[in-house]
């Protein structure tokens, strides 16, 4: 278990570089079974669900080599038909190798994915992709979930749900299957589109890469290839919002300008004064912060991203006025607003998935826990700009998204020391 002790009162400034897309990242690996051939990935982040999901590649028999920072190298055959169970529970991302381990191995055995405790994240989605590609799933007596395929065949497919993972699962299964396929209701966030992009390298036909409609011709035989992982637009306004905040002068490179646009709405509706010097260059400066948005909900992309709610929370804290923060998608999502409110943030949770914050509050140092990943960098971040010392437990749930937080902070004015117990 590790926490943090992090002194108040803190302004960011400085230049910061955005790392690669935790959300891009772990299903490009999970891609990696389809091929024997050697995969060079560049601009992995350093996290925890990262390095669980280069420990399921190795169970699986891949051989996976680190060539420098950031940098591997995946190569050889998969030889077992079954995830490791203590590994596939730490994290929701191991669903992912579903839809590989089916079409390389025609059947898989798996434990029901771990992941942050946010809601309810049901798994029908991924199972109506294997039937959809005549492949069956049951429940066993183990509670293992046992998935097969014996000739694959494709079509249309629309997505009962607007899925990320589902959507990737469906792509890598496509791109295995040489008939075509369509994709409808497709997610398209930008790490879905770098999944996508990682496919075409390896061989696989794929048109409509950034829309709701995929239509993929997929090749049983596909090829290794070097690939840089997409920046993480999240954590591009993770540093934005931790800027604002904290009333610093902050450089943000790697930035995604195209990425950014419903984030760049939401900072300018709190007041928020910044400006993309170039398409991957954001500079946040000292910002008188009022709430003339009123109202922040998340949606489908390309609208405000569910994974920036928590820290666009105490950015509300900070901003003249009332704000009402709408997340419908996660019913647990806004639990941690009681963490805020002990600090001194004045916050109504008016149900399970809408919060009203009035602002501007000023937070007191406080100690406590990490909920999820999300959160965690919420109450991180309010910790920086609170009075006095805060201790934040469990960060390791914050090491799952965020590579080396503290040091990278640390360079930017912020006090953070971690504590290992």
């Amino acid at each position: 278990m590790s926490k943090f002790k992090i002194a108040g009162n803190t302004t960011l400034n400085g230049d910061i570089e955005v790392a690669g897309n935790k959300n891009a990242a772990l299903p490009i690996l999970a891609a990696t079974v389809l091929t024997d051939d050697k995969c060079h990935l560049s601009n992995v982040p350093d996290i925890a669900d990262v390095r669980a999901m280069l420990k399921l590649l190795k169970s699986l028999g891949k051989k996976v080599d680190k060539k420098g920072d950031n940098q591997f190298e995946i190569s050889g055959k998969t030889d077992t038909k079954k995830l490791d169970e203590e590994l596939a529970k730490k994290l929701r991302a191991s669903i992912l190798f579903l839809s590989g381990l089916l079409a390389r191995e025609g059947q898989v055995e798996m434990p029901p994915p771990g992941g942050c405790v946010i809601g309810r994240r049901k798994v029908d989605t991924h199972f109506q992709v294997v039937d959809h590609f005549s492949g069956s799933v049951e429940l066993m007596d183990n509670g293992n979930y046992f998935a097969k395929i014996d000739n694959p065949q494709s079509g249309k497919l629309f997505l009962n749900e607007v899925s990320v993972t589902g959507t990737e699962n469906a792509l890598i299964l496509a791109a295995a299957t040489p008939e075509n396929t369509i994709i409808s209701n497709a997610a398209c966030e930008p790490h879905v589109a770098d999944l996508a992009n990682f496919l075409a390298k390896m061989g696989a036909e794929i048109e409509g890469i950034g829309t709701n409609r995929l239509i993929i011709k997929g090749s049983k035989k596909l090829s290794g290839v070097s690939h840089r992982i997409a920046p993480d637009h999240i954590e591009a306004g993770t540093f934005a919002i931790a800027a604002a905040c904290t009333g610093g002068d902050l450089t943000i490179h790697d930035a995604v300008k195209n990425d950014l646009i419903s984030t760049s709405r939401v900072l300018k509706g709190f007041n928020v004064d910044f400006e993309f010097l170039d398409k991957k260059t954001m500079h946040v400066k000292p910002s008188q912060l009022k709430s003339v948005i009123s109202k922040v909900q998340v949606g489908l992309w390309p609208n405000f991203p569910t994974d920036l709610m928590s820290p666009v929370i105490v950015l509300a804290t900070q901003a003249q006025g009332a704000t009402l923060c709408h997340d419908w998608m996660y019913e647990s999502r806004m639990y941690f607003v009681d963490k805020l409110n002990m600090m001194g943030a004045s916050i109504i949770q008016a149900d399970p998935h809408r919060v009203i914050v009035n602002g501007p509050s000023p937070l007191k140092g406080q100690h406590l826990s990490s909920p999820d990943i999300r959160a965690g960098i919420a109450i991180i971040i309010a910790a920086m700009i609170a009075e006095d010392e805060s201790i934040i437990d469990r960060v390791e749930i914050v090491d799952r998204g965020y590579e080396d937080i503290e040091n990278r902070l640390n360079s930017l004015g912020a006090n953070i020391v971690r504590i290992e117990d």
